[in-house]
């Protein structure tokens, strides 16, 4: 997408109505990652998202930031150079073995974020986004296994078998749980990498570094919006939804979520802002499950849910999508693989937004505008119920 101001008009009439709604659907940017259509879902840099979810995560990172997938042989020398960046400075387990344990985790990826800045920042726009994301698989690992109760000093292990691979690793989980552990979270980090630019988590990152913070605090700041239930913690939710209905029953589910309805409850996994069809990143997590956990008890129940919420919630002339979304399955694969706690669901989330906003702190700090970047942030509030002195 070209940052020309000629090659695309945009034009919206402001009226009052347009204030104190979050700014939804307001045009303030561009951008060059991705994108959300009604019909078609996200597309990263122009591919839907059903054409790369396959693909290796490493390829989506590439394709990111350089709006285009690699050839093989980039691919290569790309994860060559992104596995040398694969160590954490010396510090951050002891940082983080210090931390109060009822913390939620998400309050310790974004302080993890955090010190690893403090301990080893470039400044250099590009060059934190990839160590950072470099650096991810082991601070992931370090929070949950500190929080485990093992010790935070990871097992050594060779970075070169991947981002997830090493992850999977360094939690020590049995042997036959590897596999599928390692399938569902490639899955899960390609499917949440990128969701356009206006979602709060990453307007927020960019919020933070147009004003030139650096990279670090400016991702620590995108976690912190990504922790809330109305954002990225929906899919901790969505899997606490769904042991609550505890059934694959259709009756007794479509009561479930009557009743839920009635008591003006939300029902986890379905709706989106944009989306006017089911969500493509959860039609391609229903065929994974089908494949690897298709007796699964929960993974019953979203089945059921799938063919049932849609038809209740349908009913309400207001709800413009009543399809599900991609948190409906993620949380369930996530506990049929062995991550059997929901609060850590999002902390997989902000791995994978890690890589997005990245890319788009990224455009924003050091392509756009012909390299001169975006401005400072500053929308305009409109002053009410003052009397002026």
């Amino acid at each position: 997408m070209s940052d020309d101001r000629d090659s695309k008009k945009v034009l919206l009439e402001l009226t009052e109505e347009h204030l104190d709604i979050g700014m939804r659907g307001i045009p303030v940017g561009t951008c060059r990652t991705s994108s959300v259509s009604p019909d078609g879902g996200v597309h990263y840099v122009g591919y839907p998202i059903a054409a790369v979810a396959d693909k290796a995560p490493e390829d989506i990172v590439f394709l990111l930031f350089e709006k285009r997938l690699p050839t093989e042989e980039e691919s290569i020398a790309f994860r060559k150079n992104l596995f040398s960046r694969a160590t954490i400075p010396d510090g951050l387990v002891k940082m983080l073995e210090n931390l109060p344990r009822d913390g939620h985790p998400m309050d310790w990826l974004s302080i993890g974020i955090h010190a690893l800045g403090m301990l080893g920042k470039t400044e250099d726009w590009e060059e934190d986004a990839l160590n950072l994301i470099a650096q991810m698989p082991y601070l992931m690992a370090a929070i949950f296994r500190i929080r485990g109760g093992r010790s935070g000093s990871l097992p050594d292990v060779d970075p070169n078998i991947g981002m997830v691979e090493a992850f999977v690793a360094m939690l020590e989980p049995k042997p036959e749980q590897v596999a599928n552990m390692v399938k569902v979270l490639r899955t899960f980090l390609v499917l949440h990498m990128d969701h356009g630019g206006g979602n709060l988590s990453t307007f927020t990152g960019k919020a933070v570094a147009s004003g030139h913070a650096d990279l670090y605090a400016s991702m620590a700041a995108a976690m912190n919006a990504l922790s809330g239930p109305l954002h990225g913690r929906a899919n901790q939710s969505c899997l606490e939804f769904v042991q609550r209905i505890g059934t694959d029953d259709p009756i007794k589910v479509e009561e479930f979520v009557r009743s839920e309805l009635a008591a003006k409850k939300p029902i986890y996994g379905f709706g989106h802002a944009v989306l006017r069809v089911e969500d493509p990143r959860a039609t391609f997590q229903f065929s994974l499950g089908e494949k690897i956990c298709p007796d699964d008890e929960y993974f019953s129940i979203i089945r059921t849910l799938r063919e049932v919420a849609p038809r209740v919630l349908g009913e309400n002339p207001r709800i413009s999508n009543p399809n599900a979304n991609v948190d409906i399955a993620s949380g369930t694969l996530l506990n049929h693989v062995g991550f059997k706690k929901p609060s850590y669901y999002t902390t997989f989330f902000g791995w994978a937004r890690v890589i997005g906003i990245g890319a788009q702190i990224v455009d924003e700090r050091i392509t756009a505008r012909n390299g001169k970047g975006i401005p400072i942030y500053r929308p305009k509030y409109i002053a009410i119920d003052q009397e002026l002195k």
